[in-house]
């Protein structure tokens, strides 16, 4: 699937705990194997249609002006949850969401 526009690719930066800690490891230092993570990873939700090439292309335009550089892209499908409606009987279920962990260049960074 081929999308023009840039944001409809990525929806939004994904911002939880987990993925902060991810985004420190290229400052840890008090463990070797950490210390080897020199590359920056951030989080972001993205379009469930749109694969690894588009998601990269779509970061490196949407932070042109930082001039950041995709090294890598891993995607993770979330499965939709169900859940009860406020004491009704019939369940909802919220929608499917894929998320994708990008590694930049070492050096690079967004900050916001």
């Amino acid at each position: 699937m081929k999308h023009n526009n840039p944001y409809q690719v990525i929806k939004r930066r994904y911002i939880t705990e987990k993925t902060s800690m991810l985004q420190g490891l290229k400052d840890a230092s008090s463990n070797k194997s950490l210390a080897r993570c020199e590359n920056p990873k951030y989080t972001f939700l993205v379009d469930p249609k749109a694969n690894k090439n588009e998601i990269a292309e779509a970061l490196e335009e949407i932070y042109s002006d930082k001039h950041i550089r995709v090294v890598a892209v891993n995607t993770i499908n979330v499965k939709p949850k169900q859940y009860n409606r406020r004491g009704r009987m019939n369940a909802g279920r919220s929608t499917l969401q894929k998320k994708a962990i990008v590694t930049l260049a070492v050096g690079d960074q967004i900050d916001e």
